[in-house]
This record gives C-alpha cells, sequence and structure tokens, in this order.
C-alpha cells in the first residue's frame, strides 16, 4: 500500500497557503510561483518542470518512468473565482473579492501530494502532471491541447482528475460510466429597438418585452426539444434593459446565460434551436438581435469506458477506498475538452460540506479528504502501473 508520504500537517498547510491567495482565469502568477516553488523543492533525477510562455501561469511536471510501458496523466486546476469569501476562516482569502470556492485549493494540494509520493519513489511508468490555468473562464484545458503542448513525451496514454464534491462524505471517491459532467455554453443575447415614451408603445420597439419574451420561450427547448430521458439546463442569470424609472420604454436588453446538456449532440441541437428562437423574437417585436454562443472547451465530461472501468475496479476492491458509484451532474468542467483528445477518467473527491455548495461564498471543504484523497490516486496509480 503506497504511504502519502506528506502527513496531513503538512498537506493542510499547503492547502491553507493555497487558499490565502485565490487568482482568477489567466492570472494565477502568484499561486504558479508558490507550486513551482513547492515542486521545485522536491527535486529528483527523473523529474523535469515544463513552463508554457504562451500561457505562463500553467506548469507541466513529467517524471520518467523506470521501466515505462505508457505515459498516465494527472491533471489539477488551479484558479479561482470572483466571489468574497465569508466563511469567517483565520486562513481567508487574503485577495479582496476573489475565493476558491470551487475548492482549487483542495485539488491542487491532493495534486502535489501525489506528486511528492512519485518525487521519492521513481514511478514504473512515466507520469505527467498538468497544474492547468483558467478552468472557470477561458478554457485553459483547450487553450494548452491547442498550443500543442501535449505532445511527443509530454502526452499522456491516459489522463486522470478530480473535482472536489461537498455533498459527499470526507475522502470518498465516487464516479460512473459515461458522462460525469454536463457540457457548457455561454449564452450572451443583445436585443436592440426603437425605445421612447411609455404612453405611446406604438412608437417603439419594446426590447424588453422582446428579451422577456425570449427567456420565456426557450424554456421549451429542455420540455419540448429533449428527450424526456435526457437531462438539459437552459438558465438566464443575467437581464439588464432600460434605466432608473418606469416611463421609458427600453431600447436595449442585454442577457447572459447558459445552456447544459450531458451529451454534445444534444448540446448542439439546444444550440441551434435557441439561435432559431432569438432569431423568430426578433422578427416578431421587430427588433434586431446579436447574439453569441461559447462553448469553448466546455464539454461534456464523457468517461472513457476502458480507463474508468479498471479505475471503478480498483476502487471497488481497495480496502482503504470509500467508493461510491454516481449519477451525473449538470456541473460543467473544462476537463471535458482534454477527454475529448485523450482517454480518461474524472471523478469525484468527497470534502463533506453539505450546508453549501460549490461557488458558494460559504463553502469550506473538509480537510480530511486531503490524506484518503492522496492516498486512494497514488494507490492507484502505483496499482495501474503493474497492468498490462
Amino acid at each position: 500500500m503506497a504511504e502519502a508520504l506528506l502527513d496531513e500537517a503538512q498537506l493542510v498547510e499547503i492547502r491553507r497557503d493555497l487558499h490565502q491567495i485565490p487568482e482568477l482565469a489567466l492570472e494565477e502568477t502568484e499561486t504558479h510561483d508558490y507550486l513551482k516553488a513547492v515542486i521545485a523543492d522536491w527535486q529528483a533525477p527523473w523529474m523535469e518542470i515544463r513552463e508554457v510562455p504562451e500561457l505562463p501561469t500553467a506548469i507541466l511536471v513529467r517524471l520518467k518512468g523506470s521501466d515505462p510501458q505508457r505515459t498516465l496523466g494527472y491533471r489539477t486546476d488551479i484558479d479561482g473565482l470572483p466571489i468574497d469569501e465569508e466563511t469567517g476562516l483565520p486562513f481567508a482569502s487574503k485577495h479582496p473579492g476573489k475565493m476558491h470556492a470551487c475548492g482549487h485549493d483542495m485539488h491542487m494540494t491532493v495534486a502535489l501530494g501525489v506528486l511528492h509520493y512519485y518525487t521519492v519513489h521513481q514511478p514504473k511508468d512515466n507520469l505527467v502532471f498538468l497544474f492547468q490555468p483558467a478552468e472557470e473562464e477561458e478554457f485553459g484545458g483547450k487553450k494548452l491541447y491547442d498550443l500543442g503542448v501535449f505532445s511527443g513525451e509530454w502526452r499522456p496514454d491516459e489522463f486522470y482528475g478530480l473535482h472536489d464534491n461537498p455533498a459527499l462524505p470526507a475522502g470518498q471517491i465516487a464516479t460512473r460510466q459515461g458522462t460525469l459532467f454536463a457540457g457548457s455554453c455561454v449564452v450572451r443575447i443583445t436585443f436592440s429597438g426603437a425605445g421612447g415614451h411609455a404612453a405611446m408603445p406604438h412608437l417603439t420597439n419594446d426590447a424588453l418585452l422582446a428579451g422577456a419574451s425570449f427567456v420565456s420561450a426557450v424554456q421549451s427547448i429542455v420540455s419540448r426539444n429533449l428527450n424526456p430521458v435526457d437531462a438539459g439546463v437552459v438558465t438566464f442569470g443575467s437581464f439588464h434593459a432600460g434605466g432608473s424609472v418606469g416611463n421609458i420604454i427600453a431600447s436595449e436588453a442585454k442577457l447572459i446565460g447558459t445552456m447544459r446538456g450531458l451529451t454534445q449532440k444534444n448540446l448542439e441541437m439546444m444550440m441551434a434551436r435557441m439561435t432559431r428562437i432569438a432569431n423568430g423574437v426578433a422578427e416578431t417585436f421587430n427588433v434586431d438581435v446579436d447574439f453569441e454562443l461559447e462553448q469553448g472547451g466546455y464539454q461534456p465530461v464523457e468517461n472513457d469506458p476502458e480507463t474508468t472501468a479498471r479505475f471503478i475496479d480498483f476502487m471497488e476492491n481497495a480496502d482503504d477506498v470509500d467508493f461510491s458509484d454516481i449519477d451525473s451532474a449538470m456541473t460543467a468542467e473544462d476537463f471535458g475538452y482534454l477527454l475529448h483528445q485523450i482517454p480518461g477518467t474524472m471523478f469525484w473527491l468527497g470534502v463533506n460540506d453539505p450546508q453549501h455548495n460549490l461557488h458558494q461564498a460559504t463553502l469550506s471543504p473538509d480537510e480530511a479528504a486531503l490524506v484518503p484523497g492522496v492516498q486512494a490516486i497514488t494507490e492507484f496509480l502505483d496499482w495501474r502501473m503493474t497492468q498490462a
């Protein structure tokens, strides 16, 4: 059985250091410097650190195997969210308006724990660790792939990564065959009409009314266009129209939302339907429409059948691992793009904070998840290296 080597106190210290310095997508300079300093302190003759000038906050680490049959990849994300932390923790964010409210500090700590083990124990297979910026926005995984980073000896044959889950017990591992997370598309819509006096609506083209009709109409995409046994989400969380008084008809309405589907085929159908509805509403209300549908790298996280079968088989049979098969979730993750290019498996790590949700200002993951997380992943990778 693999030992974590870094004990709980060491892992907790790393996690709390990282929790205090959250940074937004593509701005993770302090996080990058912290990670690089920690990793460089663990120098091993079989380890190589690589940086990417075009994406300077990314870090890749390659550990050369002693008798490699393959290259295994492990990825963690490193960015935070634009949220004012409200946990009241003594190690709360030092960066106003920024927080690790999605648990990426936990992700990084687990990855460092696994990496440290293999700086002491040379792996049999090659290992590539990716510390990836810009998961929450800007789809950093796709940017790195498009830059050709994963080529030659830096290309994994299999890729693995986790996401913390506050609804699961601390340290529990959970995943499933097929789609784990939904694909996501950001929607930005602007309706432009002709404003005027509220008493003379016949002389205007009401952009607010067009926007309201649009928000109502697109709810039919899930209820009438998607197979009832499938899952999808259409949500608009931002709608701005008009000024500060009630007797002026709005000339412009701006809406921002998201669409999510568990398969790429369904998501593409939903995008096509939304485009037709937006154009139809614009024609109906005699307004102009400008819309942008941006999926970027947020494809569905579709676990590879072979890597996932092995992963589940190991986790179910490991004496010291608490494993659960779990349903798909409508959360999105840009690791989905990488899994469409390289076979692999994503999984949940339980962090036992059921009173709070991901992206919530009061999220406080249980640090008791760190040691079992490192232990389970290290044991799995050790085991995988013994297989054909």
